[in-house]
This record gives structure tokens, C-alpha cells and sequence, in this order.
């Protein structure tokens, strides 16, 4: 499988969004500071993801996401767990 998934910091609630195929190997390196981009705002909490049998189809997701359209639609789906 392969996963497309969404971290908040627990600093400063700014998200994340990621691929990959061991979600549960990937979400430890994140909060271990094993990753430049998300060190210095560790500790995560994992807010979403979603599973996928095909490599290519999670990246589309993940880039999808990233997007202007992508990022209002995620907000938009994450509306209640984004208040908090």
C-alpha cells in the first residue's frame, strides 16, 4: 500500500503532507527529527490519510493537495479538526 497523508505540529499547528509506503515507519522519522524539512517543529500528530494500492495514484493525491484548489479542499474536508 501506499499513503498519502496530512501531520500537524503540535508547536505551531502548521500541516504537513506526504507520500509514502510505511506510513507508520514515515510518521516516526517525522517526529524523531530524522527529516530537515519538519525537524524543528516536532512533535506531529497524524490528522489524515488516505490508502492506495497504486504508487502513482498516492503521489497524484499528494500532489493534488499541494495545490491552491487541493489546499482549500483538504481545509475544507479537515474544517473541524483544524478548529481545534
Amino acid at each position: 500500500m501506499y499513503y498519502f497523508y496530512v501531520l500537524r505540529s503540535l508547536k505551531n499547528n502548521k500541516l504537513y503532507l506526504g507520500f509514502t509506503s510505511n506510513l507508520r515507519k514515515r510518521f516516526n522519522s517525522h517526529n524523531n527529527g530524522e527529516n530537515n524539512a519538519t525537524k524543528p517543529y516536532a512533535p506531529y500528530e497524524l490528522i489524515f490519510y488516505s490508502g492506495f494500492k497504486n504508487q502513482k495514484d498516492a503521489l497524484n493525491c499528494e500532489k493534488y493537495f499541494k495545490t491552491t484548489s487541493g489546499w482549500k479542499r483538504l481545509h475544507k474536508m479537515l474544517e473541524n479538526i483544524l478548529r481545534n
